[in-house]
């Protein structure tokens, strides 16, 4: 093995000034970074591979749909996804690769960058390629590449923070403080969450060695580029009466509020899985080391707050990739036997084999239910699929999610068909999913942006319609009373057949001839909607 091969060579011997001998060395170096490279490859291509077993997923919509409306901020995410769906909309279209296609790019980037970083903490090739071997099979991170949302971003961009600190912390170059200030700005431009791993980085390094970081001008610098950087979206928020504020709230309130502790905690080692044992061992590990400990009291600072203020689970991956370096290089420092260092990966990788399907679908959507069924007859268990409503369902929350959106749009394509004069028509969409499935999907049927009071989709819905509504697409699980009064004629076009979709039963109305003014009925909706909102 390549590998193998690598650890076991002889170390070189003192040398002479007059001996020129260095091949050894560079092609040790070389060989390495190979190994790492096929590995980062392997991990796209494992994602690729995978990408079409099922449909778009529901948030991949409302993401991607952003790519339509580049701005500085939207109604729950700071801008960057936006800009990054519009980009890859330029260049790849609509299609479920092109929306699959960033997020798997990113997760090669991740595996080189763990084991970079593994290779600042004083890593050699095996504490580099366990890095990259764990960061690949965590389901944690098989999850975060698979889809099409801030989450797989936060997870590279904390991971590149870190990198940057350690090289700060190992060089004391300070030109690496306007990098890591600019880097924030850009974290922060992605997902607010960013802003608690800065505070816990500031706080752990406050009581270390370091902290003479905060006599350095260039510090001052980074923190006012960083500002800069995320200003677009500042001044976004400021003008629009930050509506981060209320979303905060209602995610408060419905869904934080609900989080278990216990759970919480319990989570943070099933997401990485086996890798959650070096995570654990780096974690102390890097406690051990003056240099380093600031980035095991920051990463343990990050789930304590977390675990206070009922967070999600998953707000914590950030500092994984990071303490998974650290655990591999403490086992490649105490772990001497070669043998047992090279049959630990491939245990990490036997176990993990099993249970992919939880972190990816490996199988399509039969394939799938299949896999949770089989475990359910044979070991009793239900994992994952119970959903947020407490509700036990064939397939897992995420997975449900990717499914019945083509044949939503197939229907609502064929609702679009039968208006006459296209410029009399419109569609609406009662939430985000359905709203993204058209504006996404829809462009290979040529549908027309829907209206939606959901989400960012509330920013770009019309005043008036000139020339007036005569037909109305109506997306919904029913028919609201308002709509069937205006018209004369309502019309079932169809509804989403696919039992094991989350918008199982949503139905696809056609309604026509407005008994009154359509521009008059929705003038009575956007107050309605705005006394709400208020």
């Amino acid at each position: 093995m390549l590998v193998n091969r690598l650890i076991d060579a002889p170390k070189p011997c003192a040398i002479s000034e007059t001996t020129k001998s260095p091949m050894p060395i560079n092609k040790k170096i070389g060989a390495t970074s190979l190994f790492i490279g096929v590995l980062a490859v392997a991990n796209v291509a494992l994602h690729l591979l995978f990408f079409g077993k099922l449909e778009y997923h529901r948030d991949e919509l409302l993401y991607f749909a952003l790519g339509l409306h580049p701005d500085f901020g939207y109604a729950t995410v700071p801008p960057l996804i936006g800009w990054i769906a519009a980009l890859m909309q330029s260049l790849f279209g609509f299609s479920l690769f092109a929306v699959k296609l960033f997020p798997a790019v990113l997760s090669g980037a991740l595996v080189w960058l763990g084991a970079l970083i593994a290779k600042k903490l004083g890593g050699k090739a095996y504490a580099q390629v366990l890095t990259a071997i764990l960061l690949i099979i965590m389901p944690v991170s098989l999850r975060a590449f698979h889809l099409f949302q801030p989450v797989h971003i936060d997870l590279f961009l904390w991971t590149l923070l870190f990198y940057y600190v350690i090289k700060y912390v190992n060089s004391q170059k300070s030109n690496y403080l306007l990098v890591i200030g600019a880097l924030f700005g850009v974290a922060l431009l992605n997902k607010y969450l960013v802003a608690l791993l800065l505070l816990a980085l500031l706080a752990a390094i406050s009581f270390s060695v370091h902290r003479v970081v905060f006599s350095k001008k260039e510090f001052y610098g980074g923190l006012g580029l960083g500002l800069l950087v995320f200003s677009p979206n500042l001044i976004w928020q400021l003008k629009r009466g930050l509506p981060i504020i209320n979303h905060m709230t209602e995610l408060e309130a419905q869904q934080l509020v609900n989080v278990d502790r216990g759970l919480f905690l319990l989570d943070q080692l099933t997401m990485p899985f086996v890798a959650s044992i070096v995570m654990l061992a780096g974690l102390a590990y890097l406690f051990t080391q003056k240099t380093y400990r600031y980035i095991a009291i920051s990463a343990l600072l990050v789930v304590v707050v977390l675990l206070l203020l009922r967070g999600k689970s998953y707000y914590t991956i950030g500092v994984i990739p990071v303490l998974i370096s650290g655990g591999a290089v403490a086992i490649e420092k105490y772990l001497t036997n070669n043998w047992v260092r090279w049959v630990l990966p491939v245990v990490f990788v036997s176990l993990t084999f099993p249970i992919l399907p939880f972190g990816i679908p490996v199988y399509g959507q039969d394939g799938m239910i299949e896999y949770f069924k089989k475990l359910e007859d044979n070991h009793g268990l239900l994992l994952g699929r119970r959903f947020e409503d407490g509700s036990i369902h064939s397939l897992p929350q995420d997975y449900a999610d990717q499914l019945g959106w083509e044949e939503l749009v197939s229907i609502t394509a064929k609702a679009y068909s039968r208006i006459p004069d296209k410029t009399r028509g419109a569609i609406y969409c009662e939430n985000y999913g359905q709203a993204g499935a058209v504006a996404v999907i829809g462009k290979k049927y040529k549908l027309p942006e829907p209206l939606s009071f959901n989400e960012s989709f509330a920013y770009w819905v019309p005043g008036e319609f000139q020339p007036e509504i005569t037909h109305f697409i109506y997306i919904n699980d029913e028919l609201g009373e308002d709509v069937a009064a205006l018209f004369q004629k309502v019309e079932i076009i169809g509804e989403v057949t696919n039992i094991h979709a989350r918008e199982y039963g949503t139905t696809v109305y056609l309604c026509s001839n407005p008994k009154s003014s359509f521009n008059t009925f929705w003038k009575g909706v956007l107050q309605r909607v705005a006394q709400t909102n208020d």
